[in-house]
């Protein structure tokens, strides 16, 4: 049987580079293009690289020349302006065409969990979002009308060993090991889900050029589901210290920070627990293995490895110092 010839636009992100090491572990013939800038999630040996930025679509079809794909991915697409020009760089050149879209896009808050993928699309809170469901939009459109062979992924949080949960990255770290307390939103008991980027990838690749996918929106989640004190507190164990959780309302947060508060208002402050049926239905035996205490583990050693990864944002850390005085008062 012939190699999968598959295509990533990007490769080197968080969800992205555990996917590129999966699928070159499986035997597919991988070929990556971005602008090779990326150091921190480098890319496995075996993968063919492409030098061009998918901004600048001349440079992409001179690079791409005359190949053709089973499939695409496009990490990188964030708003109707990127999918339309994918579709028209892409279109007769690969049987499918993956968009990465967020489950940040279903109603927001839902009227009922769990989410599944015919739950609606609307998020009146985020940008972001509604940028992910017009671009939805623009291919279910492409699909209907000219068989456009798209599949939408809809990832939940996924993170790395870089990636910190909460906002801030290192600056609650530095937080939780500084005694200082660290901000939770509402009252920390909403449920979230977590979902480490090895299981997501594992899950993932085996959807490449699958049939059943195509025209079809599909989810992949853990059902790693805890409280937002309990992802806090799994952190600080992570660090070998107790945290000091200080509770403050998602408004007030938006009120003092409007960027912090779109990501709680629009994603990260409702409850949001995930059926994963779809997916085990086209990816038999998938299972999330990861639990977030490994997770956390991972996240912890990552930062404490190299102090140049400890980086404080001065402003968010002004902005809980703040938040913690007038919420402990």
């Amino acid at each position: 049987m012939a190699k999968l010839r598959v295509l990533f636009v990007g490769g080197s992100g968080i969800i992205s580079s555990a996917c590129s090491r999966v699928a070159v572990d499986s035997g597919i013939d991988l070929f990556v293009l971005n602008r090779g800038r990326s150091a921190v999630r480098p890319l496995p040996p075996g993968v063919s690289m492409l030098r061009a930025d998918i901004r600048e679509p001349d440079s992409v079809r001179a690079e791409i020349s005359d190949l053709a794909f089973d499939a695409v991915v496009d990490w990188v697409a964030f708003t109707p302006g990127h999918v339309r020009t994918d579709i028209e760089l892409f279109r007769g050149r690969t049987a499918q065409y993956v968009f990465i879209s967020s489950a940040s896009a279903y109603q927001t808050p839902p009227a009922r969990v769990p989410v599944t993928e015919s739950t609606p699309l609307r998020n009146p809170y985020w940008r972001y979002s509604r940028d992910k469901i017009a671009c939805e939009d623009l291919l279910v459109a492409a699909y209907r009308e000219e068989g456009f062979p798209a599949t939408i992924i809809r990832p939940s949080h996924t993170y790395d060993q870089t990636s910190v949960p909460f906002d801030g990255g290192w600056t609650v770290l530095g937080r939780m090991l500084a005694g200082k307390p660290v901000v939770v939103h509402g009252d920390g008991t909403s449920l979230w889900t977590l979902t480490h980027h090895d299981d997501f990838a594992r899950a993932f690749v085996p959807l490449l050029a699958h049939p059943r996918t195509i025209g079809e929106a599909i989810h992949i989640t853990s059902d790693d589901v805890l409280t937002w004190n309990q992802i806090a507190e799994t952190l600080a164990a992570a660090l070998g210290v107790t945290a000091r959780l200080v509770h403050v309302p998602s408004d007030a947060i938006a009120a003092a920070d409007p960027e912090w508060g779109a990501g709680l208002l629009g994603d990260k402050a409702h409850s949001m627990v995930f059926d994963n049926a779809k997916l085990r239905s086209l990816v038999p035996g998938w299972q999330a293995v990861i639990p977030f205490e490994q997770g956390a583990r991972e996240i912890a050693g990552w930062y404490l490895a190299d102090p140049a990864r400890q980086v404080t944002e001065a402003r968010l850390d002004a902005t809980m110092d703040k938040l913690a005085t007038a919420w402990t008062a």
